[in-house]
């Protein structure tokens, strides 16, 4: 497994990636545009991907200008595998080293994402919209969970 960062090169198979997901699906997959990627991932933040045997299988994407966790998703065949922890990681150690600022994120209720959050620390902070929970992330907290 290989995390590394994501270059214009990877958007279409990014793409591939969240529209091959279970949960929190697209309902238009139109409503994500290979712009938008490259916005997020290059002028607005950072991006992520995960490769094994040199074939991307998972991304991620912050964005630092309205600290949300724009994306994190894995192709559904590697989920349990360690993928999103690891580029989970990656993204949070990059954005609280550029910023201090608490780092948000909204995903749907009662879903292995909701979980996979709780789990890994964040706390509910309310509603994102009428059919997500919003989660937050503060530098003080990653650094102590880290530190565990």
């Amino acid at each position: 497994m290989i995390i590394r960062e994501a270059i214009v090169e990877d958007i279409s198979r990014m793409q591939q990636i969240r529209n091959a997901v279970k949960e929190n699906m697209l309902p238009d997959p139109g409503l994500v545009r290979d712009e938008d990627y490259d916005l997020f991932m290059n002028e607005k933040g950072n991006g992520w991907v995960c490769a094994i045997d040199e074939k991307v299988v998972g991304f991620a994407i912050v964005d630092l200008q309205d600290h949300n966790v724009w994306a994190l998703f894995i192709l559904p065949e590697f989920e349990g595998r360690g993928i999103g922890k690891a580029l989970h990681e990656q993204l949070l150690n990059w954005y609280f080293n550029q910023t201090k600022t608490t780092l948000w994120l909204g995903t749907a209720y009662n879903t292995r994402a909701e979980k996979f959050y709780r789990a890994a620390g964040w706390k509910e902070a309310g509603t994102n919209g009428p059919k997500e929970i919003r989660f937050e992330m503060t530098d003080a907290r990653w650094k102590a969970l880290r530190a565990h």
